[in-house]
């Protein structure tokens, strides 16, 4: 069995990253693209495999619960359970539950123990998976078609009848402060934290997943068990297969496992404000760490407005880079080409993070402490570049590689699994690979220097940057270069 505590980026794979809060129904906006998009390609000009994409089925039970499927040949299958709670939904009283019920589900439940976990999953040689994310709780299972109704089963016995044993809480207290150890020595995890904390100060997407140290030390089985009073609700859960599924069984399967799930919450949800996007910076200067980490971000757009997908081919344009890649010089990227060229960093990548009603968008970038101040510049130059001099030709280019992308990324059946479980929670229902491609055909080079422009130009940034970083300019320095005084 396999138990995963960790806390991944938001990628877009048809629907990535990761994490978002459930979404009644697609939003107005959206509603308008498709009306705009469906003018602007045509279908026809999609290839077939696009165009025969393996149809989602969708069914609504009596109490919210949401069961989705895109059946497929082969003899395996991935099923799991996407919950629209994350940390994002906590207070920083109990700030890191979510992850803490995570780490709980494989202790036991009233009928199952851990070992009776592990040997039962292990018999069907399936694995069992979970993770937590800022705004998504997430628990699947791989197995043989055979065994897609047991899978169902245990999962609907770990989120509905967990012991939260008082004893096995202690216990997992160690365990979680020790994979915290570990988050804190990989400066990447460390940098996104920190980016998160100063962007959305006093608010809950600037808390961690796995929440403070103090508060993994003093939660009680009275918190865990407020939490899913709270959040674990019929309508904030999508129960999605993919692979050897049968809808229709799977419909069966949820209504007899989660019927009884709870429309309403038993505790009130905490009222949460609108998001206030901080221009700030937080430095840990750490001159023992052999490379500076530095990520600077700007406040972009949630899932479901009409600008995520301008966005999507921005990021694709600033693109990544690392030493290690046989690109460098012939690079599409601009950025790579002068990273490459001038050896500023050991490697880059462009991060468009988005959220239910916000985002951030930027350059996370690796380099040696004296190449910061050139590297800062280059980077700074290559946001602005998008506003002013971004050509039809690169997006035409950069529209390509952002398909092949998301085509490359539904690669099984545990990452279709995970876009439908996505994208039912964000947009109410599941794009289809035509409907996306649409909507990537339609942005233009206007589109991406509006969007730049709105995002970018003269606003103000967050910065992370951890190490050795006291060649790092100041936070007005930077300021200075998000716009160009004359064209």
């Amino acid at each position: 069995m396999k138990h995963f505590g960790a806390h991944p980026r938001q990628h877009f794979v048809l629907g990535t990253v990761n994490s978002f809060a459930a979404i009644p129904m697609l939003s107005k906006s959206i509603q308008r693209l498709s009306r705009s998009y469906a003018s602007k390609a045509a279908p026809s000009s999609f290839p077939a495999y696009v165009l025969n994409a393996p149809a989602t089925e969708v069914t609504t039970l009596a109490n919210g619960l949401r069961v989705a499927s895109e059946g497929g040949h082969g003899e395996t299958a991935t099923v799991g359970v996407w919950i629209g709670a994350g940390s994002r939904y906590e207070t920083e009283a109990n700030n890191g539950a979510a992850h803490f019920l995570e780490h709980m589900a494989f202790k036991g439940t009233a009928k199952r123990t851990q070992q009776q976990l592990e040997v039962e999953i292990e018999n069907m040689g399936g694995h069992l998976n979970a993770y937590t994310s800022r705004e998504q709780t997430v628990y699947y299972a791989k197995v043989f078609k055979k065994d897609v109704p047991q899978a169902l089963d245990i999962l609907s016995d770990i989120l509905q009848n967990s012991k939260l044993d008082e004893a096995a809480i202690e216990r997992e207290r160690d365990v979680i402060l020790r994979e915290m150890e570990e988050v804190n020595k990989q400066q990447e995890e460390v940098i996104f934290d920190r980016l998160h904390e100063t962007a959305f100060l006093g608010n809950g997407l600037g808390r961690t997943i796995l929440g403070s140290e103090a508060n993994v030390r003093s939660l009680t089985k009275g918190d865990l068990q407020d939490y899913i009073a709270t959040h674990y609700t019929a309508p904030r859960m999508v129960i999605a297969g993919a692979g050897a599924v049968d809808h229709q069984q799977l419909v069966d399967l949820a209504q007899h496992s989660f019927g009884n799930l709870p429309t309403e919450p038993r505790v009130p949800v905490p009222e949460f404000g609108p998001v206030k996007f901080v221009g700030s910076d937080i430095r840990i200067r750490d001159d023992d760490l052999p490379l500076a980490h530095v990520a600077i971000g700007f406040e972009s757009y949630g899932w479901t407005s009409e600008n995520s997908f301008p966005l999507l081919v921005m990021q694709t344009l600033l693109g990544s880079w690392d030493r290690t890649s046989s690109a460098g010089l012939n690079a599409s990227s601009k950025l790579s080409q002068v990273v490459a060229e001038q050896e500023l960093a050991h490697s880059f990548m462009t991060f468009n993070t988005s959220y239910q009603d916000t985002g951030i968008f930027g350059v996370y970038a690796v380099a040696d402490k004296y190449k910061l101040n050139d590297l800062t510049w280059y980077v700074m130059e290559s946001l602005v570049r998008l506003v002013h001099k971004t050509s039809d030709d690169e997006v035409e280019r950069a529209k390509t590689q952002l398909k092949a992308s998301i085509l490359m990324q539904l690669d099984g059946s545990s990452a279709v699994a995970e876009d439908i479980g996505r994208q039912l929670l964000v947009y109410g229902r599941r794009l289809t690979p035509a409907e996306i491609f649409a909507r990537i055909d339609a942005v233009d080079a206007a589109a991406v220097r509006k969007v730049a422009d709105d995002v970018i130009n003269d606003k103000e940034h967050a910065l992370a940057a951890v190490g050795p970083i006291h060649e790092l300019p100041d936070y007005n320095f930077i300021r200075r270069r998000s716009y160009w005084v004359s064209r």
